[in-house]
């Protein structure tokens, strides 16, 4: 059995993993599938947008798989991605967490990684690594930080508390809520919508927006006009500007 499945829906990838039976938490070959996959993605221009999730219904990832937890820390991909096979990379094109069920530890750090996420209501989430002294070693200490504010982050990753999805769209983790069952069909369909707009804007945007995080104003907003200025000559712009002028709106 596949422990990566990739389908592939137009411009849109979705990745699930696939390992339900212990709740999607990811071993060394998950981690190195994941790792190829997002690096596929990446390469491949005919694919625009990239969604993330778990089978079944009970989880999306529980985290890495402490019963191997050695083997994750000396793979091929450790360097290049991470343990978990993902958090040092970047496709540079969107990506979207499709969270079912159980978002725990690691699984915190694999949806963090995506640009936003989408949540059915019967997600939950936690640091439960904290109960083990496991430390949080794929970005967890540094993204959620940046997408919830440091107090939020820090109350997550000290306390270890589980909060449902409701809870953690109040504290801006999850972007949007729909009824279980649904996060992956709702990811999908915002997926769609991205791939259908002109994509060089959308990844100039998106990497001047993660490139300022690290930026001050000042410096920000020049990279800003660099990354943007780049794409005024493309093709899709003029397109959709002279479909504007027509009174396509």
């Amino acid at each position: 059995m596949q422990k990566v499945v990739i389908g592939d829906d137009g411009a849109v990838r979705v990745i699930t993993i696939n390992r339900a039976d212990v709740h999607n938490c990811v071993d060394v070959e998950t981690a190195e599938s994941l790792a190829v996959a997002i690096g596929e993605f990446a390469k491949d221009e005919s694919l625009k947008v990239l969604v993330l999730t778990g089978a079944g219904d009970k989880a999306f990832c529980s985290g890495a798989d402490l019963k191997a937890s050695d083997s994750l820390m000396s793979h091929d991909f450790v360097e290049s991605a991470g343990p978990m096979g993902f958090a040092r990379l970047d496709p540079g094109k969107p990506t979207i967490a499709a969270v079912n069920g159980y978002c725990f530890a690691g699984g915190m750090e694999l949806a963090a990684w995506c640009d936003f996420r989408i949540a059915s209501a019967n997600a939950e989430f936690g640091a439960l690594n904290r109960r083990w002294g496991v430390p949080f070693v794929d970005g967890g200490t540094q993204r959620f930080a940046r997408i919830t504010g440091l107090g939020a982050a820090l109350y997550l990753i000290e306390t270890g508390v589980r909060i449902d999805a409701s809870g953690a769209k109040e504290l801006g983790f999850v972007q949007e809520v729909v009824p279980a069952g649904t996060a992956l069909d709702r990811a999908r369909e915002l997926a769609e919508q991205i791939a259908g707009y002109p994509q060089a804007s959308i990844r100039a945007d998106r990497k001047a927006a993660i490139q300022g995080l690290a930026m001050n104003l000042d410096d920000g907003l020049l990279n800003e006009r660099r990354v943007g200025f780049a794409t005024l000559s493309d093709s899709e712009m003029a397109e959709g500007l002279e479909r504007f002028r027509k009174g396509d709106f």
